[in-house]
């Protein structure tokens, strides 16, 4: 499956979840309900997966955790705060460029509409 059919099925996920919800809840609750509806659909999941980063000659273990990684194709960071801000999106960037994958996600649930709080982060993908 593509990267861009992932992230079909995360956006109407995360939107089906967002209409349940709605916002003014934790990040983790979120997290957990959007993972439940991704397992539904039959993806493969990975949660608060570690990504090393790379010092030199030195792998650190101690990298970064995704918030969820679908497929190992998609990085999805899950938030619920008044806005996303523009480091928010060099972050996911920055996990993507680590983990060698071309698609993030960052889904802000913390908004009236959902579609308000998507930002789609690339890295190289082709279409």
């Amino acid at each position: 499956m593509h990267e861009n059919q992932i992230a079909t099925i995360i956006v109407d996920c995360a939107f089906k979840v967002h209409s349940t919800l709605g916002p003014g809840l934790l990040e983790h609750v979120y997290q957990a309900a959007l993972v439940y509806e991704l397992q539904k659909r039959g993806l493969r999941i990975s949660v608060e997966r570690g990504i090393p980063a790379i010092y030199e000659d030195v792998r650190l273990e101690l990298g970064f955790r995704a918030d969820i990684v679908v497929e190992n194709k998609v990085v999805i960071e899950c938030k619920s705060i008044d806005a996303l801000a523009p480091v928010h999106g060099k972050i996911l960037l920055t996990y993507l460029r680590l983990a060698d994958m071309r698609l993030g996600l960052l889904i802000n649930f913390n908004v009236n509409l959902i579609k308000d709080g998507i930002r789609r982060v690339v890295n190289g993908l082709s279409e």
